[in-house]
């Protein structure tokens, strides 16, 4: 299981990416930039969510599907997890899948971490409810697809922003609690891991005056990416 360690490091090096790896580095300062204005929250005491199978039915099977249907990579490299978390992720909560699981090669890896992949797991992993596997697995699987293009409940394969919502009340409520702002959740893990390092690099002092305040807080609309998919392929 990864480990919540020091200080995040990969940001400390956002202010000289620029230098050292081109767009990458313009990107992540960019990242930073506009993520940091909303106010600080404090964690509030927010007891973990009851048991309730059916919505981690619900929270892994949407995310499943989408994987299994991505064109180019395996469910291994889509997700970030190993065969074998797979499997056992499946055997729990989505056991449609297991035959997909198990077609999948022994070899399969998940492929070399982005350059804030493992910060991003460190951190969701340290704000898990309750440290159990889903966590683990969430924190994986957030910290890679939040490298997609799209908005997170759709690149996580979810049908609205309210089943994203819905997963971290259940598996992060203390994220929930910082995130009193409801800003965007791609821009708010950025903001914080940004904030671990002091970088402060947003141009205006809050949000209120801030000329990006639509891009960290504007609406999310849009179609599920497996509904994109299925009428691209004529469905």
């Amino acid at each position: 299981m990864p480990q919540a360690g020091p200080p995040i490091s990969a940001f400390r090096r956002c202010s000289t990416l620029g230098q050292d790896i081109g767009v990458a580095g313009a990107l992540c300062r960019w990242r930073c930039r506009v993520v940091l204005s909303q106010p600080t929250a404090q964690p509030l005491a927010h007891p973990p969510a009851r048991p309730d199978p059916d919505a981690d039915r619900m929270i892994f099977g949407r995310i499943l599907a989408l994987a299994a249907t991505d064109p180019v990579r395996t469910m291994v490299q889509a997700l970030a997890l190993a065969r074998t978390d797979l499997a056992e992720l499946a055997a729990r909560h989505a056991p449609h899948f297991t035959n997909a699981v198990a077609a999948l090669p022994d070899d399969d890896e998940a492929g070399e971490d982005a350059i804030e992949e493992a910060d991003l797991r460190a951190f969701l992993v340290e704000h898990g409810a309750k440290g159990a596997d889903e966590e683990r697995w969430l924190a994986a699987i957030l910290a890679r697809r939040s490298l997609e293009p799209n908005h997170l409940w759709q690149d996580m394969g979810f049908h609205d922003r309210g089943e994203l919502n819905t997963m971290f009340r259940r598996h992060f409520p203390t994220l929930v609690a910082m995130n009193s702002g409801d800003m965007k959740w791609k821009k708010f893990f950025y903001r914080q891991l940004c904030e671990r390092e002091g970088l402060m690099l947003c141009k205006s002092p809050n949000c209120e005056v801030c000329d990006d305040v639509e891009v960290c807080f504007g609406e999310e609309a849009g179609d599920p990416l497996s509904t994109l998919s299925r009428l691209a392929r004529g469905g």
